[in-house]
């Protein structure tokens, strides 16, 4: 009995090496974590890596990354883990604390729409968690990067992580006053294929091509073939170069719709509303939600329920069975 008890003990000890391991990103780092040396830790993933008879690390010289068979076993065991010390969080009274870091892969347009008086109070409530908000222009592997929440426009593509849609944004064509008054209002989408006026173009992070220029109303569609000369891939250039009167863009309705109320941008054809853009939010698992993030998807479902873009709100987040409130 003792010596099946120390056999799963090693096991546990094993597993939370490992876990450091992936969230810290080297061996050093985890080995400050939890409080050995880096030979130490890399003995442990190498007895871990024997028991389970999988290889959990490709190594080099420089730079440690997950095997496939290394990332589906973070997966699978890391929600037990978790579960696991919320269950001794509970035993001392403590299972609701929000504490610790959170990192949020962010799409940068999420930046100037999410930053403000509301996240302010969310950070005053939970005084004890840090946030990273890190902009990414593409999601990438959640668990290997080592995210716990990943905000994303866009249609979600096939993978184990839980997308959860939050709201369908508007796209817009705008235009600064200054370049109205210079080359003109066009009437028409059709108008901006044409020599008269300029076109700043957004770069795909998935395709790396612009995107097209589409035009919905009801079940009307055209696409527009721009000649644009300026192409970027960051939203905030897109913006400064648009308010700059260099060009007409075309951009999300929920970082620019102040914008045009302030009378700063001008939306060219409100008469073709309805072309549009999900945001979803990503997570790991569905099985067990750390407290830090449930708290984080709660503030975003109520961010995103209170937007005047959302179609209608989305409904609480469920628990499943079994996992405690």
């Amino acid at each position: 009995m003792t010596t099946v008890k120390t056999k799963l003990e090693n096991v546990s000890s094993g597993i939370s090496v490992f876990a450091a391991v992936v969230d810290a990103g080297t061996f050093a780092a985890a080995a400050d974590v939890v409080g050995m040396s880096p030979p130490g830790v890399s003995r442990a993933i190498a007895r871990l890596e024997k028991r389970l008879a999988i290889r959990l690390f490709n190594r080099t010289t420089r730079s440690i990354s997950l095997t496939e068979e290394g990332r589906r076993f973070y997966e699978q065991v890391i929600p037990h883990l978790a579960g696991l010390e919320e269950a001794a969080a509970a035993a001392s009274g403590s299972m609701s604390k929000v504490r610790g870091k959170l990192r949020v892969n962010l799409d940068p347009v999420c930046y100037r729409a999410i930053l403000g008086a509301q996240l302010d109070k969310f950070m005053d409530a939970y005084p004890d968690l840090q946030i990273d908000f890190i902009a990414r222009d593409r999601l990438d592997d959640l668990v290997t990067e080592g995210f716990d929440v990943a905000l994303r426009f866009g249609r979600p593509r096939t993978s184990t992580l839980v997308a959860r849609k939050l709201l369908d944004t508007a796209v817009v064509t705008v235009a600064a006053p200054a370049y109205l008054a210079r080359r003109g209002r066009p009437m028409r989408p059709e108008d901006l294929g044409g020599p008269t006026h300029r076109c700043l173009e957004f770069r795909d992070p998935e395709t790396g091509k612009p995107f097209p220029w589409e035009f919905h109303r009801k079940r009307k569609q055209i696409v527009v073939t721009t000649n644009g000369r300026l192409t970027v891939n960051d939203p905030g250039a897109l913006l400064d170069a648009c308010l700059a009167g260099s060009g007409i863009a075309q951009m999300l309705l929920l970082g620019a719709e102040h914008l045009i109320a302030e009378g700063r941008l001008t939306n060219l054809f409100p008469d073709w509303p309805d072309e549009r853009f999900p945001l979803y939010v990503y997570y790991p698992s569905r099985h067990y939600i750390p407290a830090k993030t449930r708290a984080f998807l709660d503030f975003v479902v109520g961010w995103a329920s209170g937007n005047l873009e959302s179609k209608r709100g989305p409904a609480p987040l469920k628990k499943p069975r079994g996992q405690p409130a």
